[in-house]
């Protein structure tokens, strides 16, 4: 227990040193291993916002999203003399981060409830992809949103969508994983992988266009 308290008041408390700025992931925890201190609180710091924020979309709370960040570092902490060199350790990361973050939804018996009915593809049968959505106006009914009311809508659409859809979107277009990466994440195969995206960008394409709609019809009543 002592240890783990160390751990977490180096979360809290490091400031990492210039020397390590230039090092990759996988080299900071091989140096770390080896009893560089820094090197862990390096990792901590390039890591605090793109995960954190990551976390918060995933947990839709702050205060959750950086107990579960700890508690992310405090196992690679624990887990770091298992870790493969050879592979990348931002998608290990990852895989334990969402685990945590699963942990966290497990006990407060908030999980989302899944939709096993949600359609596959757009409703024209075309290819659609969250880029596309988010790009191209819909019948125009975006076009006068300011950028910080359209980002709002995008949060607001991507909190609500159900865990399992919510997650693998995140990691794909948000933290760029491959799908390969986001298949070790998740441990989950491929073809998962790739079926669940796509489920998973029709969801937010139906939730998006309901959000522009409703937003619409905001703006007109407040015309009128």
């Amino acid at each position: 227990m002592q240890q783990q308290d160390q751990v977490r008041q180096q979360l809290v408390e490091a400031a990492p040193a210039a020397i390590h700025a230039g090092k990759t992931d996988e080299e900071l925890l091989v140096a770390y291993r080896e009893g560089d201190r820094v090197a862990f609180a390096t990792l901590v710091e390039r890591y605090r916002a793109d995960l954190v924020q990551f976390l918060h979309r995933f947990l839709s709370s702050r205060a959750a999203a950086e107990d579960v960040f700890q508690d992310a570092f405090l196992q690679v902490h624990l887990s770091a003399d298992s870790f493969d060199a050879d592979r990348r350790f931002k998608p290990w990361l990852y895989t334990i981060a969402a685990n945590k973050a699963r942990d966290f939804h497990r006990k407060r018996r908030r999980r989302a409830a899944a939709s096993l009915s949600a359609p596959v593809g757009s409703s024209d049968g075309r290819e659609t992809t969250l880029v596309d959505l988010l790009e191209g106006p819909s019948e125009g009914v975006d076009a006068a949103l300011l950028e910080s009311e359209r980002q709002q809508l995008v949060k607001e659409v991507v909190d609500n969508m159900p865990a399992h859809y919510r997650e693998i979107l995140l990691l794909s277009y948000f933290q760029k994983l491959s799908y390969n990466q986001i298949a070790d994440s998740l441990q989950i195969p491929l073809g998962t992988v790739k079926s669940r995206l796509h489920a998973s960008v029709a969801n937010f394409a139906d939730a998006w266009k309901t959000s522009l709609e409703r937003q619409s019809q905001r703006t007109r009543d407040q015309r009128n």
